[in-house]
């Protein structure tokens, strides 16, 4: 019998986390699942630390990625999506815990509300694990197209490994290899603008470890490989949103002014040229970004003034 769900784990030299990971994904209280674990090339003994589990439970599967996928988690998660056999897709990462209701509470949002995708919560921890809440799904609001300023503005954070998806989502998209950072970002706003809509639920289901070698840790370190791989996300958002006419004058607000902190990359031309912006567009927008940083200063002294 082929498994209900498949769970795609990108590995790198975290023999330190990752059992953890994998015993949690043990305990789901949903049991139909497989789980492929995509070595990318690491070099610690991660393979010698999952063996006990490897041997003892069939269902997760050890695997080496193949140099015909590049190096990095879109390569990974490629390689897991082109081997799965379950009918839904779920991305963990291998340092973190997921919540034991994980599977069994999104996949019954998914089929009840007839849906493509659920998307649940997570929780940050550094040492200790918080303590499990056990609840019903509480449904939060739908997710679609109509909410492609929230998803790109991170105001609804679809996180990497906080959906579970249909597998339908990803038959004819697939992660873009060359990114490093934002992958998934620009993936699940590619699988939401061509029309797939889900539920977002108020259940916490996952718990991400903060450390700094994590890609959000060395992004938000200002490392310049993450930084530059989101600024080529950017525009591969901004191409998609104008071939789809689905980029509004609030979504290319909203890069404009991220724009700012990316002038090494000149992320402002280059988002004038992907959104092809005709003469008075163009005229408006140079303005606008021209007079941001007088903006910002005083509001920002505003903000101060009164706080």
């Amino acid at each position: 019998m082929n498994p209900t769900v498949t769970i795609i784990m990108a590995t790198y030299n975290r023999a330190h986390y990752i059992a953890e990971t994998l015993h949690s994904i043990q305990k789901q209280t949903f049991q139909n699942f497989e789980c492929f674990i995509v070595d990318d090339g690491g070099t610690d003994n991660t393979l010698e630390v999952i063996s006990p589990v490897l041997r003892t439970d069939p269902r997760f599967k050890f695997s080496k990625r193949p140099v015909s996928y590049k190096k990095g988690l879109p390569g990974c998660r490629n390689y897991g999506l082109d081997l799965a056999k379950g009918d839904f897709i779920i991305f963990f990462d291998d340092d973190d815990v997921v919540h034991p209701d994980n599977l069994k509470t999104s996949l019954a949002v998914v089929q009840n509300e007839k849906v493509a995708f659920c998307h649940y919560q997570k929780q940050a921890f550094e040492k200790v694990v918080p303590n499990f809440e056990f609840s019903e799904p509480k449904i939060k609001q739908a997710l679609n197209s109509f909410n492609l300023y929230d998803i790109i503005t991170h105001k609804i954070g679809l996180a990497s490994c906080t959906v579970l998806w249909n597998k339908k989502c990803f038959e004819t998209i697939r992660f873009k290899e060359e990114l490093l950072y934002a992958e998934e970002w620009e993936c699940y706003t590619r699988i939401i603008s061509e029309g797939f809509e889900g539920v977002s639920i108020k259940n916490v289901l996952y718990y991400n470890r903060k450390h700094p070698n994590s890609n959000t840790g060395e992004f938000f370190s200002n490392n310049p490989i993450r930084k530059k791989s989101n600024s080529e996300a950017i525009l591969l958002v901004v191409v998609n949103l104008k071939e789809k006419q689905l980029l509004t004058d609030s979504i290319l607000r909203y890069f404009i002014q991220i724009s700012l902190d990316y002038k090494e990359y000149k992320l402002f031309s280059a988002i004038e040229e992907k959104a092809q912006l005709s003469g008075f567009g163009k005229i408006k927008w140079q303005i606008f970004y021209a007079f941001l940083p007088v903006r910002l200063y005083l509001y920002s002294f505003k903000k101060k003034l009164f706080s």
